[in-house]
């Protein structure tokens, strides 16, 4: 006698399954965006936080990193602040840090996903500084006199933190206390940054050093290998 065929083939079964996960997955997916949307931060919709300031048009992208010391933190005017960025004010969270702020972003701030900015001293973005994903900028670092301590029990070192405006850290660039970037500075992704760095200058390396600097009178030293955008004014010449 034959046997009793199955209701569903094996076919129909194996598409039944795949047509639930896509729809499990669009699914998922929406209900990301969702949270995304709806978990955001701006200064109408701070959600759990009470930042000093959020200028007007600024958004924190959710989900967002470590936040504390928000009371001490100042993001300007039509900032963004990728997935994952911590910000923090103070060493630990609920420290009275005094009456001025101490971590300032200027307008126009871009913080790339996964970068963090540490600061128990002042650090300060000035305006339109744009940072690739995963920098790292902090007023403070370990200290290791002691060579009978660990030294991650040792009171670190701090010390104030300036980034002028204008400039351009790579992914991954590190910015130590003490830092002073001039404007529009370039850091190469990947370089760790002390000291001062001039105006109009690129630098690079662990430790990071100047590889090419503007000057009024003969430009790029060493010259950019290749020409840059054509100008607006270059353009309507063209154009006429």
């Amino acid at each position: 006698m034959p046997k009793t065929s199955n209701t569903f083939s094996s076919g129909a079964v194996a598409a039944l399954g795949a047509w639930r996960r896509r729809a499990v997955s669009r699914a998922v997916h929406r209900g990301w965006r969702w949270l995304q949307q709806a978990g955001a931060v701006t200064a109408e919709r701070p959600g759990p936080y009470r930042f000093r300031r959020i200028g007007t048009g600024t958004r924190l992208a959710f989900p967002l990193g470590t936040v504390f010391g928000e009371g001490w933190i100042e993001l300007g005017d039509h900032c963004i602040v990728g997935e994952q960025v911590t910000l923090t004010a103070g060493m630990v969270p609920g420290l009275d840090l005094g009456p001025d702020p101490v971590l300032r972003l200027g307008n126009g701030v871009v913080l790339g996903r996964g970068s963090h900015v540490i600061a128990s001293q002042p650090v300060t973005f000035g305006n339109d500084v744009f940072c690739g994903p995963y920098v790292y900028v902090t007023s403070d670092n370990h200290s290791y006199e002691d060579p009978d301590q660990p030294i991650g029990r040792q009171w670190p070192r701090s010390s104030p933190v300036s980034i002028g405006p204008g400039s351009w850290l790579g992914a991954g660039a590190v910015i130590l206390p003490g830092a002073r970037l001039g404007r529009n500075v370039v850091v190469a992704a990947g370089a760790v940054v002390r000291g001062e760095v001039p105006d109009h200058s690129v630098v690079a390396g662990v430790p990071a050093k100047v590889v090419r600097r503007w000057d009024a009178v003969r430009g790029w030293e060493p010259p950019l290998r290749a020409a840059g955008p054509p100008s607006l004014a270059e353009l309507g010449e063209g154009a006429g």
